[in-house]
């Protein structure tokens, strides 16, 4: 493997790292919930991805083929992470906070969590 190759994975790596770690330490000292979604879906989602680029990498040096699974791997982890940051999000605010305590929504639409009238929830209080 030459040097550049490997020049490339260390810093893949490293970047990887530092980007895991932050969102390791937000996950910790992020006090409000939905602060603390922010952490692991953004930056860990880039520390993951940063491994399987160095990854993808490694394996084209050593082998000279692209691997498909680690492309497949990191385009998933992607396109799923905000989507399912979104839906976490959205679980919090139905089950945590009520319509009035949001501001009003710029559009026709309002919130999506709050479709149906606050009266016929008989789950709040």
């Amino acid at each position: 493997m030459n040097f550049f190759a490997e020049l490339l994975i260390s810093a893949a790596l490293v970047v990887s790292g530092v980007f895991g770690f932050v969102g390791s330490f937000g996950l910790i000292k992020l006090k409000h919930p939905l602060q603390r979604l922010h952490a692991p879906t953004k930056a860990t989602t880039l520390g993951v991805g940063g491994v399987l680029i160095a990854s993808m990498i490694f394996f084209f040096a050593k082998t000279g083929h692209v691997s498909v699974h680690e492309l497949l791997i990191t385009l998933f982890l992607f396109l799923t992470a905000p989507i399912t940051a979104n839906f976490i999000a959205k679980a919090y605010m139905s089950r945590n906070l009520r319509k009035g305590d949001l501001p009003d929504p710029p559009g026709e639409y309002g919130w999506s969590v709050y479709d149906d009238p606050p009266e016929s929830r008989s789950d709040r209080p």
